[in-house]
């Protein structure tokens, strides 16, 4: 790069989902998908209905004997929560390498009083 030039702009990359977002939402599609209520997988796991809410809104990072316990009352084991995780996680990571925030650049012979505007340049 010579002393003229600038520094082209790094492309922005979404940051990388929180585990227990990722996990919350697994929950919460399989529950949705059983067409049933907070209240009533959170009776099955013998944790209170707040907590499970917390659980599935990612705001609690749950011990791995309450997600044990959420889990079986949906039918699932541990390893089924975690594979369906990892996969969220995977396509979340796929995302974040494909898309990218780009800088608008002026190109040469393109600006106002030529009949043309700027260009954008995707990365």
């Amino acid at each position: 790069m010579s002393a003229h030039e600038t520094p082209r702009p790094r492309a922005a990359l979404a940051p990388e989902p929180l585990w227990r977002h990722v996990v919350g939402d697994v929950l919460r599609r399989r529950r949705r998908a059983q067409g049933r209520t907070l209240q009533d997988v959170a009776d099955v796991a013998g944790i209170s209905m707040p907590y499970l809410s917390e659980m599935e809104r990612g705001r609690k990072e749950a011990s791995s004997e309450m997600l044990a316990a959420v889990a079986g009352a949906l039918g699932l084991g541990l390893v089924d929560v975690l594979a369906l995780a990892q996969g969220e996680l995977a396509r979340a990571a796929r995302v974040r390498r494909t898309v990218s925030v780009t800088a608008a650049v002026s190109v040469p012979g393109t600006g106002p009083g030529r009949g043309r505007g700027a260009v954008c340049l995707a990365a």
